[in-house]
């Protein structure tokens, strides 16, 4: 379980950083929205990992903070960068689901129940970037619409903060 949750805490802190590369890239785009969304998104992503440290800690183990791995800074368009996003988000709740899974199996309902958050967490994180995508298909990137969408990304910074 312990190495599990460790793993955990890596990926956590890799989406923070992913997250934060995702950031500059829109930065350097001039998409302001989007960027400021995608930076806030960073620091609830390196509080889902302090959570975890702090979790792991609380019970006497040893939480580790391990080497990450350098994300992706170069992506093709706004699109692309939300696909991947939903993309990770996919994978992280693989990832949570086989730790609900392991808590199971080990009878260890402690951690079952601290885990719950990060179930729930997930279904709003997938949530919220499916919707991203809907934004993106129903007003499109041509002319103005990519100004539009990344205005109304930015609006959404101030729900994630």
């Amino acid at each position: 379980m312990l190495k599990l949750l460790n793993e955990q805490i890596a990926l956590e802190d890799y989406s923070a950083n992913l997250y934060l590369a995702m950031s500059s890239w829109c930065r350097h785009q001039k998409l302001s929205g989007s960027a400021n969304f995608l930076e806030c998104h960073s620091d609830d992503e390196h509080a889902h990992m302090r959570k975890l440290f702090t979790y792991v800690n609380e019970t006497g183990a040893m939480a580790r903070m391990s080497a990450l791995a350098e994300p992706p800074c170069e992506f093709d368009s706004i699109k692309d960068v939300f696909e991947k996003t939903l993309q990770h988000e996919k994978l992280v709740t693989s990832k949570i689901n086989a730790l609900v899974e392991a808590c199971l199996e080990e009878k260890d309902y402690s951690t079952f129940n601290f885990l719950q958050w990060y179930v729930a967490e997930q279904h709003e994180e997938e949530h919220l970037f499916r919707s991203i995508l809907d934004l993106i298909d129903i007003v499109g990137l041509d002319g103005r619409g990519l100004y539009m969408v990344d205005k109304e990304i930015g609006k959404m910074s101030q729900k994630v903060a």
